[in-house]
């Protein structure tokens, strides 16, 4: 696609780039990405695709502007406030970019959809904030052979990774186990306004590298951000054989909606403060500790005494913790920690414990020597 006299000037900082170029912008202008989730990851991914000049964007998203995503979901203003996030969505990126294309759909996400939805686009990036829709995008992507670049956040920290077909892990190849309702998301566990604009971003970064060939994408790689440390950590990742999607076997070859559950309460599951979990083991407190994080991450630094077992092995591995043993569960920042507590007590082990902040507000106020990746 030739770009016009017009087109020349508005990105006229990219064609001064030669890694972009006007073939780099021409391949913007054909490309057709999918962004999944209106929220606080997918407006500035949005927004900066759109300046960007991606030809055409799809919006997908099902909710409504409420007045608390305005602390973070720069896409919108005041007055969207109850207002369809795809539609609203669709009219600031319009603005934004008369010359582009944005389509908007306004649908729940599920597997009776996805594959329609996901064929029509070459990219798609996943902003969702349910565990779900993660999983039900990345089998729609690997099943069609399409490009995805997923993102996700909690409290002050997020993550990102990029998966091409052919080329390297997908999302169950570095998180081949969990449940929906077991990670806490924005509403309940709270999340750093600006945290969403950083991973965002880095979305569009990525989306903006695959389609113009510039640079070296996160393939294989899992890039994480720690906005209290202001530091940035990354975790090659594998190719899984067994990977129930992309596998050598694979189990799944048809996006599948995830099992209902039951409304577990959060009733019965503690919260420890570093401080007073510290108080507990010098008092002679003996309580179970259960590290629930990887194994790198392990055997980089944990407490004396844990028991190791990585949250993706518990559900086969609780027979390993007494029934009465009231453990506490400890991971990096208190995500996987609350999600081990809920799976504790559907087994009916009482009274499970979440170090909260995990293993990080333990270093900052209890032992500053303690590693933890």
């Amino acid at each position: 696609m030739a770009l016009s006299q017009h087109e020349r000037e508005r990105y006229q900082r990219h064609l001064a780039l030669a890694e972009i170029g006007a073939a780099g912008q021409e391949r913007l202008k054909a490309a057709r990405v999918l962004v999944v989730g209106a929220g606080g990851l997918g407006s500035p991914a949005a927004l900066y695709l759109a300046a960007a000049g991606c030809g055409t964007l799809g919006l997908l998203d099902c909710d409504r502007v409420e007045l608390s995503n305005l602390q973070r979901q720069v896409l919108f203003d005041t007055g969207a406030l109850t207002r369809s996030k795809a539609e609203a969505g669709r009219e600031r990126l319009a603005a934004l970019n008369p010359d582009i294309r944005v389509i908007a759909h306004a649908v729940e996400l599920r597997a009776v959809n996805v594959m329609q939805l996901v064929a029509g686009y070459d990219l798609v990036l996943d902003g969702s904030d349910r565990l779900a829709t993660r999983y039900l995008v990345n089998d729609a992507c690997v099943l069609l052979g399409r490009a995805l670049v997923s993102a996700a956040i909690h409290r002050f920290e997020g993550q990102v990774m990029t998966y091409v077909p052919g080329q390297g892990p997908c999302y169950r190849c570095a998180f081949p186990h969990a449940a929906d309702g077991l990670v806490a998301n924005c509403a309940q566990a709270g999340v750093l306004g600006v945290l969403p604009g950083v991973l965002g971003t880095l979305q569009a970064t990525e989306a903006i590298k695959l389609i113009t060939g510039a640079g070296e994408p996160l393939i294989g790689r899992l890039l994480t951000y720690d906005a209290l440390a202001m530091s940035f950590s990354e975790f090659r990742v594998r190719r899984r054989r067994d990977c129930a999607v992309c596998g050598d076997s694979p189990s799944i070859t048809q996006p599948m909606d995830a099992k209902p559950m039951a409304d577990d309460s959060p009733t019965g599951i503690r919260q420890l403060s570093a401080a007073a979990l510290a108080e507990l083991l010098r008092a002679g407190g003996a309580p179970l500790l259960v590290d629930v994080r990887e194994p790198a991450e392990f055997a980089a630094g944990h407490l004396p005494g844990s028991l190791h077992i990585p949250l993706g092995e518990l559900p086969q591995r609780l027979g390993e913790i007494p029934p009465g043993s009231a453990p506490v569960f400890i991971c990096r920042a208190g995500g996987r920690s609350m999600a081990a507590c809920q799976l504790a007590l559907r087994a009916r082990i009482a009274s499970p414990a979440s170090l909260e902040g995990g293993l990080l507000a333990w270093s900052r106020e209890v032992d500053p020597a303690l590693t933890v990746l």
